[in-house]
This record gives C-alpha cells, structure tokens and sequence, in this order.
C-alpha cells in the first residue's frame, strides 16, 4: 500500500514528535492512502508542498486499532486524545476529523451539544482518511519511496 506525508520538506526518516496540540489520535507520523488530501494539508499553509510517498507494510506482532467508520467509539478515542491522554497501540486508522467535523467534536467535548447533536450534524460529513504511526516499530512499516512538490489547482493565493 502506498501512503502519503504532507508536509513542506522531504521526509525521508519519519519521526514521532510531541507537539503543542495533541491530533485526532495523539501524537505520531500521520499519513493518508488518499493523495487529493495530501495535496490540500501541503498546500495549507506558505512554502514548499512536498508529498512524501511511502510504502507500508505492516511487519511483526503490532497492535493496530483501526476505525472503519465514525462511530462513538471512534469518537470517545478522538475526545480523549485531542484531551491529551495517549493509548497504547502503535498504528491507529480511521476517518479523519477535518476542520468542520474537530468543530462539532470541540462542542461536544465541551458540553455545548449532546452526543446526539453530534451525530445529527456529522451525518453528512464524509470524513477523509488518516494513519499514524506511535511507535518506533510501527515507523520500521514504512519504506521512503520519494517526493515530490505539488501545487493545489483548488487553492486560492
């Protein structure tokens, strides 16, 4: 499977970084199998948009939580690492929470509306895909293949 690294700079040695804000499953190496969605988190922000391509094979015994679709499962993990507490597995996947959807999440966590209205307004969101990696033996899953910089027709300058 080939996977994909957003970021300003080739990335040929992934590395897990503690960070500010904690992501939607905790601090890792976050990539996607979708390239549309490389191409847009690249291009966010000034600089170069450089997609790294990986190939990922899962290797040894891992503990691999994967999420098929959002479901509360899936959300009460997101809630409790975008609080700040970490989990034990080495590779999670799942749905990504983008901009509108973290929105619904934040008003969630913070009382501002019910699990319900939750789900009533994420129906008709089609989430993106993500994956991250937490452990040094998960980033041993994922070979450099190369990089390239690419440019989002879509976005505005």
């Amino acid at each position: 499977m080939i996977l994909y690294h957003a970021s300003k700079e080739i990335v040929e040695f992934p590395e897990i970084r503690k960070t500010k804000y904690a992501k939607d499953f905790s601090w890792g190496f976050y990539c996607t199998s979708n390239f549309e969605q490389a191409v847009r988190w690249a291009n966010r922000r000034d600089g170069n948009p450089t997609i790294n391509y990986y190939s990922y094979e899962p290797i040894g015994k891992l503990s691999i939580l994967k999420f098929d679709q959002m479901t509360d499962e899936w959300l009460d993990f997101i809630a409790r690492c975008r609080s700040g507490e970490t989990h034990h597995y080495d590779i999670v996947e799942g749905p990504m929470a983008d901009d509108t959807i973290w929105n619904y999440i934040n008003d969630f966590l913070t009382g501002r509306i019910s699990r319900k209205q939750f789900w009533v307004l994420a129906e008709f969101r089609y989430p993106t895909h993500q994956i991250s990696f937490h452990t040094l033996s998960a980033l041993d899953c994922l070979t450099f293949k190369r990089s390239e910089i690419v440019y989002d027709p879509k976005r505005k300058k």
